[in-house]
Formats: C-alpha cells, sequence, structure tokens
C-alpha cells in the first residue's frame, strides 16, 4: 500500500480527484484529496488574507494529524508550482516522491502569477479587479477550454462548471519560499499540455524553468488536456499507481 496526497490547482477542489482516487483505492492505496481553505467545501473560509503560506499549511497540517509517511505527494499546476515543493521542503523525511501534473517547481522568490505572460497577467488582474472583488479569480470559461481539447461529457462539464469556485488571489501573488531541503525527494513530472522536447527546451531558455534542467527528474507522457484527472482519471491512476511499484 501506498499513501498519496492529491492536491488539487487553481479553481478546484479534493472533489476533482474522485476518479482518481476511487481507482487507487480500489488498487488497495491509502488516498487523502484536500480541499485547500477557499476551494471546494472550504469556499467559505476565503478571505483575502488566503494565501500561499494558508494553502502550504493545509497539507502540513493534514500530513501531521493524520500521522502520514513515506507520501506520494501529488500536485496538479499551481499546487505543483509551489504548494508541493514547499510543503516537501519543510517535511522531507515524510515525503517519499513529489509528482508533478503537468507542472514543474518554480524557483525560490518567484510567485504563480509572475509565471504567466505579461498579458495574461493584466488580464488576471482586472478579472480579480473587476469580477473577483478585488481578491479572487473567477473560473475560466470551462466549455470553451474544453472544446476540441478535453473528450469530456456534458456531465462532467456541468460538474466542473458547478464546483469550481474563485482562486484566492493573495495564493497566486505570494512568492514562494525555498531553501534545498525539496531537492532531495525524487520527482515525477506527468506531461500532458506540453512535451519533453519543449520542456528542455524552456528550461534552456526561461529562469522559471530552472529546476527542469538536468536528469535527475523522470517522466511520463499523457497526452491532453491540462486536467487529466478530469478526461483521463484512469490512465493518470495508472501512473500514479506504478510510481507505488
Amino acid at each position: 500500500m501506498t499513501t498519496y496526497v492529491l492536491v488539487p490547482g487553481f479553481w478546484l477542489g479534493g472533489w476533482a480527484w474522485r476518479d482518481v482516487a476511487a481507482d487507487l483505492r480500489g488498487r488497495g492505496h491509502d488516498v487523502h484529496c484536500p480541499s485547500l481553505t477557499g476551494t471546494g467545501e472550504r469556499a467559505h473560509l476565503a478571505g483575502p488574507d488566503t494565501d500561499l503560506e494558508t494553502h502550504i499549511t493545509d497539507v502540513l497540517n493534514l500530513i501531521h494529524y493524520e500521522d502520514l509517511r513515506d507520501v506520494v505527494l501529488v500536485g496538479h499546476s499551481y499546487a505543483g508550482a509551489v504548494v508541493i515543493p514547499s510543503v516537501a521542503d519543510r517535511v522531507p523525511e515524510r515525503v517519499a516522491r513529489l509528482v508533478f501534473i503537468d507542472s514543474g517547481p518554480l524557483p525560490d522568490g518567484m510567485s504563480h502569477a509572475e509565471f504567466t505572460s505579461p498579458e495574461e497577467r493584466a488580464a488576471n488582474a482586472e478579472a480579480v479587479r473587476t469580477a473577483g472583488h478585488g481578491r479572487e479569480l473567477p473560473p475560466p470559461p470551462w466549455r470553451q477550454l474544453a472544446d476540441g481539447s478535453a473528450d469530456l461529457s456534458d456531465e462532467a462539464l456541468d460538474r466542473l462548471e458547478r464546483l469550481s469556485t474563485p482562486q484566492p488571489w493573495a495564493t497566486a501573488t505570494t512568492p514562494v519560499r525555498l531553501t534545498d531541503a525539496w531537492e532531495k525527494v525524487p520527482r515525477l513530472h506527468v506531461l500532458c499540455s506540453f512535451t519533453i522536447e519543449t520542456v528542455r527546451t524552456m528550461a534552456d531558455a526561461v529562469p522559471a524553468f530552472k529546476h527542469m534542467r538536468g536528469d535527475d527528474w523522470d517522466h511520463r507522457d499523457l497526452p491532453g488536456w491540462h486536467w487529466p484527472m478530469l478526461d483521463k482519471p484512469a490512465e493518470l491512476a495508472t501512473i500514479l499507481h506504478e510510481v507505488s511499484a
């Protein structure tokens, strides 16, 4: 049995991992799917001070109070970029492996918002100002994003639209603070919306991808949508199960 902690990215709660978690549990694993503060069933707890440190604490507390050890810590998108490396940096003795879902770790001192292009950053800031009460980033137009990119049923899209929540904006603007402790933890990257060749090219050219240089990490290809837990849950669960071996 392997212990997994599956951490969702922007706008999603633990509910997004439902099918992946069920598959892994059916294989005999222990699976935890926390909803970070301000998302999912904890949406009512969102506030202007809900930031990256809040989300790091969410996961640290889960590991501490559930007394989890040898954890395979899985982070999708934002959670992969800043949350799970921060957790592993603070309790590396509890983490057996990091798995980044269509994501990679940002360097110390960089915020998730800084990772986006200036145009996207400006558009997001405007959305926060006009539609997010100055403190939340509204969910994107899911059907538009999924059109031609994802093999999702209408029921799955309805669920995505119904359950996604605004993202507390301070989680995106808080710089990540890291030592090198997390770098000693083995890591796997599941690549969905880009290829390994693209990653290598970006790593050589963009400082934000400095941790993707070299050969001290492994990868698996799962071509498709940026949200594989929703459109390819069985395939993603199989990859995660293989980590346990």
